[in-house]
Formats: structure tokens, sequence, C-alpha cells
């Protein structure tokens, strides 16, 4: 059967739609493309250190080489503003989106008539303590057209030997971007240690995208272990092109990367790659053989969701930027609300049994446990879970009361499913089973009196909002 499945493949010239720049990779001429019409792509490899002005002006000679080569666009690796010396000065170096480095390269790309594909720099964050790790895509009117922030951060932490934790010093990001239409394709963003967990690059796949991008720093030990086969894996079973711009060589004392920025086609091979160095290499996206291998082998048809379920992207947003929350005939003001993830809200409570007792919904209305989704029951869990932490910390409580009531019948008032979380404290009720009694009567009494103040309630959700970033 593999034969025949080679020569049918054969037959259908797959293996020589690839772009001709795999045989010309690392000639200085420009490659000819095997189609006309093919957009040219630019892939860079920097050797980023603290100066941000000399990091500037070596990505930007490599940005007018590829513009002088005919690219489109132009991929650049993470951290393509500066690579710290230590963490206070990762945070400290940090720049808005409006700042110098990020105006620089408007600027650029503006000048050149270039996209460019930012893979990473330092954005500011309201956290002093952290920054995010925010990929920018430009288009050649030097306008931003998107951004995403690196949801999955590397930590490595060795006992006795290294440690390496992104998370010191960076916030995850809160969302998946859309893949962003250019002159090259579709494009996905994701940066470095995206690229271990496929479920990401699945769902941009779905989502339409035909190029994915992982601009990294990987390190030696594990680029030379993972880095080339993770970057095939990835365009293999989502048939999209693969465009990995990377850091290479040693930064400081301390850092170190691998380098081999590549590209790889969809059906798996190594069609551009730079050597050692600060480097540029180059490569045809031919959107004719994305969709030839997807019609000829139509994986994402064949995939059985009836077993183990659907990839869908949930992005969590601000707090802030949803001024009222329903939940089932009330409207809860953004400012009661402590924590928010991508299905499901935390909020406090107007009048609370004990103090500290809040409630979890679900985002979407549902009047009943049983009409939430897989994920929303999952997700609901979840944060169930983490709220229980940081309520019974905050009030320093030493138990937890958490109660559901399903259905009128139970005691549920709010035709919309929620969660009770209660700090509990001894005797502070002193029979147990009275606080379920408690409850009833202060879900039929809200109207009643000692009902706190939304200055009050506004003042506790920031208190708690602080365990959450």
């Amino acid at each position: 059967m593999l034969s025949r499945l080679l020569k049918y493949f054969l037959r259908q010239n797959i293996f020589k739609n690839r772009p001709s720049s795999l045989l010309c990779t690392m000639s200085t001429e420009p490659c000819k493309p095997d189609t006309a019409g093919n957009p040219l792509i630019g892939v860079c490899q920097l050797s980023c250190t603290a100066d941000k002005k000399q990091n500037f002006q070596k990505a930007k000679s490599l940005v007018e080489k590829a513009v002088f080569r005919g690219a489109k666009m132009v991929f650049l690796p993470e951290a393509i503003d500066y690579i710290g010396e230590t963490k206070s000065q990762s945070v400290e170096f940090a720049e808005s989106l409006e700042g110098e480095t990020i105006s620089g390269y408007q600027d650029l790309a503006r000048k050149e008539g270039i996209w460019l594909s930012l893979g990473g720099f330092h954005q500011k964050s309201d956290d002093k303590q952290r920054v995010l790790n925010t990929h920018v895509i430009i288009d050649n009117q030097g306008q931003i057209r998107d951004t995403y922030s690196k949801t999955h951060l590397f930590d490595l932490d060795i006992k006795d030997q290294v440690r390496l934790c992104e998370s010191d010093y960076t916030i995850p990001g809160n969302k998946v971007s859309f893949p962003v239409k250019t002159p090259a394709g579709n494009v996905g963003m994701e940066i470095c240690y995206d690229l271990r967990f496929p479920e990401l690059s699945l769902v941009l796949a779905q989502q339409g995208a035909d190029i994915l991008t992982f601009p990294s720093a990987f390190t030696v030990t594990t680029g030379m272990a993972h880095w080339e086969v993770l970057l095939r894996s990835r365009a293999i079973e989502t048939q999209c092109y693969v465009v990995a711009a990377a850091q290479f060589g040693k930064h400081n004392s301390k850092r170190v990367s691998y380098g081999h920025s590549m590209v790889i086609d969809p059906w798996g091979a190594v069609i551009a790659q730079c050597s050692d160095g600060v480097d540029v290499c180059f490569a045809e996206i031919n959107l004719n053989m994305i969709k030839k291998i997807r019609d000829e082998m139509p994986i994402m048809r064949h995939r059985r969701p009836d077993l183990y379920g659907f990839l869908q992207s949930y992005n969590k947003g601000n707090i802030d930027d949803t001024f009222h929350y329903q939940f089932g005939q009330h409207s809860i003001g953004c400012g009661q609300v402590f924590y928010k993830t991508a299905l499901s809200f935390a909020f406090v409570n107007i009048k609370p049994v004990l103090p500290g007792r809040v409630l979890v919904s679900s985002l979407r209305p549902a009047k009943r446990f049983s009409d939430l989704t897989s994920a929303e029951v999952a997700d609901l869990s979840l944060c169930v879970q983490r709220v229980c932490r940081a309520v019974e910390a905050h009030f320093k409580g030493t138990s937890l009361t958490i109660a559901v009531q399903d259905g009128p019948d139970s005691g549920q008032t709010v035709e919309h499913v929620h969660f009770h979380i209660l700090p509990r404290k001894p005797a502070d009720i002193p029979n147990n089973d009275d606080v379920y009694r408690e409850l009833a009567k202060h879900d039929q009494d809200i109207q009643a009196i000692n009902r706190r103040s939304e200055e009050e309630m506004n003042r506790e959700a920031a208190e708690l909002r602080h365990y959450f970033l």
C-alpha cells in the first residue's frame, strides 16, 4: 500500500511543487519562482543583546536586503528589541506599542513598502514587575494589523542546576489572535514555546491560516534535540507553511540561542534555512500547493471529534473590557468582577452570608448545570478551584463551603448556574447544616437591609484581583 501511495503522489507532482528556494537557499542570487505570482518571504536570524539601537540597525539591514531580493513580507525573531542581561533589565527596558522600537519598525515598513512580522518585543504592562511578550504584524503602510501575546511561558527550574523561568517577568497572553491576511497568505501568530502545544496551531489552521509563525530564542540544548522535528511536525499536521525566525549565538554571559531559522512547507520539507550568524533566508509561499495537499489528503475532515472533542479558541480578554456582566435577571458591574477566564467569571456578593462569600458563574447565561457544554463545565470547575484558593487566603479561612443550587426546587432564585464559595472559620456557623438555610434565606431576601454599597464591593473585588495577576 505504501508503494502505491508513493507512486500516486509522484504522479500528482506534489513533490515537484515545492518552491525553488529549496534548491537555492544558500545562493546569493534571487530565487526563480516555479510559478509566477508566488510571494517571496524573507526570514531573519539575529543575535540581539541589551543594546536596542544596535539590534534595530542589524534588523534594518536584513529587512533592506530582503526588500532588494523582492520579498513581500519579512519575519523577524522573538526579542527583536533586546535580550536583557538580568530580569530587572528585561522589565526596565520595556516599551509600549507606541514606543520608540515599534515606531521605528513602522517607519521602516512604510519606507520600504514591506510587511513585517515582529516576532516578539517586551511590551510594557500595568504590572511593574512583568511585561508581555508580544508579536506584532505591521503592513506596508506602517499600520499595526494585529498583535498576539505569548500564551505558553517557558519555565525551566532544575534544582541546584539551572533556573530559567519566563513567568518570573512575563505575563501570559489571554487570547488567540485570528490569522492576519497578508500578501504572503493568512499568517497565524505564535511565539517560541507555543511550538510545543499543537492545539494552538490546529486551531489557527481551522481558522484559515496558511502560514504558522514561531519566532524564537530556543536554547541550544532543546534546539539541537527538538527544533526541527517540532517545526516539521506542526507543518505536517496542519498542512501549513511554518516560518521560524530565530535568535542565534551568545547574547550575554548567561544566554546563548540555537538559531537555525527556517521555513517548512506543508509537506514537511525544510525549504529554506539560515546558516550560523546574522543572516536572512528566502522562500516562496505556494498557496496552490497548500490547497492541493489539503484536497488530496483532507486530514481536517478525517478528524474524529465524536471520540476526542472539538478544538476551539476562547479569548479571555480583560475584565474591564465588558462594562456589565449578565447574571440571570441581574447586571453585575465590571468593578465587582475580580476574575475572568475564557468561559467563566467570579464576582463579589452584594449581601454575603459570611465575609468573603463570592460567586462564580458561566459567562454564557445557562439556567441549569446540565445546560453547560463540556468545555464550560471544565473551565467553570478550574475557575472555582482557583477562586477557592484566593478567597481562603485573603479572608484567612480554614475551610470552604462550595455549593451549587441547580434548579428552583433546590433554592436557586437566579436563573443562571453559579457556585457559592464561602471561606469558613471555626464556629462561624455553630450548626454547619444551617449554612444552607442561610443561603436559601439570603436568596429569597435579596432586597432586604444590609446590602453593601457599590463602592464597598468594588474595593473588595480590587483586593481580590491581586491574587490573579
